[in-house]
């Protein structure tokens, strides 16, 4: 399932879907948190987002893992190697912050809602939620960096 997409390794495809989502996670989670007034026009892409964006950050762990265990299998060994297992470690990581990220992000459209049935929340509830917001939004935008430039160090050789 994590090996291959139209013939391609699905790790090179996936990591796309991630560079995507969990960058835009961050941004409109912060947006959410931020811009009270704009909440509403937000709510659905930070939903949808919070749920993709840690799915395609497994699928592309997963999937990297696989792709891992083929170069090895083909002998690649090495600076190259020990680049690729660092590129996996950042991945690792990301993954780890992308899902309580999404969770919290839940939480926070839930809190807000303003839904009859959602019970009213001690005063401190929204404000923790959206600091736990910011603060897993800037990591996972940090790690998004880390990992994408480890990879692209790793394939392509080159340094910022």
């Amino acid at each position: 399932m994590f090996e291959e997409i139209l013939g391609l390794p699905a790790h090179v495809l996936v990591v796309h879907a991630v560079v995507v989502f969990v960058p835009l996670l961050a941004a409109l989670a912060i947006a959410y948190v931020g811009l009270p007034r704009w909440r509403h026009r937000l709510d659905w892409a930070v939903g949808l987002l919070a749920v993709a964006a840690p799915v395609t950050a497994f699928v592309a762990v997963k999937s990297g893992e696989v792709f891992t265990d083929a170069l090895v299998a083909w002998g690649f060994q090495g600076q190259i190697l020990d680049q690729i297992f660092e590129h996996s470690r950042y991945g690792d990581i990301l993954f780890r912050i992308v899902v309580p990220l999404g969770i919290v992000a839940i939480l926070l459209l839930v809190a807000t809602s303003g839904h009859p049935r959602v019970p009213r929340l001690p005063g401190l509830v929204i404000p923790v939620l959206g600091v736990a917001t910011v603060g897993l939004s800037i990591a996972a935008l940090v790690y998004v960096y880390l990992t994408g430039h480890s990879g692209a160090e790793a394939v392509w050789g080159t340094t910022l």
